[in-house]
C-alpha cells in the first residue's frame, strides 16, 4: 500500500497541475477580500450561498479535486502500468484506498488553505468559524475524491463527465431545485458546517450534522467500494 501511495503522490504532483491548482484555490480568498473591502458587502447569507457554498464547495473544490483524481488511474490506464499492479497478488482495496488517499494528499491542502484563509478573512479570525469551514472543506475533497477516482476507472472521458456534473448538478440543478440537493456532495459539506457553528451559520433546512456524517461516510465508503469492484471486473490491457 505504501508503495501505490507513493507513486500516486509522484504521479499527481506535477508543476503545471499544481500551478493551475493554486490558481483555482486563490479565486475564493480574492473573492472574500473585495467582498470586505466593497461598501456594500455581502449579509452573512449571500456570503455563504455565494462564496462558501455556490464557489469553494460548490465549483473550486470539486474542480481541484476533479484534475486530481482523473488522473489517480488516467496515469496508470495511458501508461498500461495498470497491469502491472491487478496482476500482483495483492487485494484490489489495497490499490483503490491508497490511490484515493494519495488524491486526497496533493487535493486537500489547497482547498483547506483556501477555506481556512476565507474565514479568517470573512469572520475576522473567528476561530469557530474557521475550523467549521475548513471541516467541512475537507469532507467535501474526500467525498468528490472518491468519487471521481471511481469516475476515472470507469470513463476515459472522466474530465469531461466530471465538468458537466460540476455544472449541471453540483451547479444549476442543486442550486434551483431543492430535491436535486439531497444528492449533493456540497450540500452534505454545507450542513456539516452549519453543525459545528450554529452561531455564524443558519441552519436554513440543511440535514443534520449527524445525518451530514452518516450520508458523507456512506458517499466516500460507497465510491470506493465502487472503485475496489471495478478493479476486480475490468479487463485491463
Amino acid at each position: 500500500m505504501l508503495a501505490v501511495y507513493r507513486l500516486t503522490l509522484l504521479q499527481l504532483s506535477g508543476r503545471w497541475r499544481l500551478a493551475i491548482m493554486t490558481i483555482l484555490a486563490t479565486l475564493p480568498v480574492f473573492l472574500s477580500v473585495i467582498t470586505m473591502r466593497d461598501g456594500t458587502a455581502m449579509t452573512l447569507i449571500e456570503f455563504e450561498n455565494v462564496v462558501l457554498s455556490g464557489i469553494l464547495a460548490g465549483s473550486i473544490a470539486p474542480l481541484v479535486v476533479l484534475a486530481i483524481a482523473a488522473a489517480a488511474f488516467g496515469n496508470e490506464l495511458d501508461d498500461r502500468t495498470l497491469a502491472n499492479l491487478t496482476l500482483s497478488p495483492v487485494p484490489r482495496w489495497r490499490i483503490a484506498l491508497p490511490k484515493l488517499l494519495g488524491t486526497i494528499t496533493v487535493a486537500a491542502p489547497f482547498i483547506l488553505l483556501s477555506g481556512f484563509l476565507v474565514a479568517y478573512i470573512a469572520f475576522l479570525g473567528d476561530a469557530r468559524a474557521a475550523i467549521a469551514i475548513t471541516v467541512s472543506a475537507l469532507v467535501g475533497v474526500a467525498m468528490y475524491a472518491s468519487m471521481f477516482v471511481w469516475l476515472g476507472l470507469v470513463s476515459a472521458q472522466a474530465i469531461g463527465i466530471g465538468l458537466l456534473y460540476i455544472v449541471l448538478w453540483e451547479g444549476f440543478f442543486s442550486g434551483f431545485v431543492s430535491g436535486v440537493r439531497l444528492l449533493s456532495i456540497r450540500y452534505y459539506a454545507i450542513a456539516l458546517m452549519h453543525g459545528i457553528d450554529a452561531r455564524q451559520f443558519a441552519s436554513g433546512g440543511a440535514l443534520s450534522p449527524s445525518a451530514a456524517i452518516v450520508v458523507s461516510l456512506l458517499v466516500f465508503g460507497g465510491f470506493l467500494l465502487l472503485s475496489v469492484r471495478r478493479l476486480r471486473r475490468m479487463d485491463v490491457p
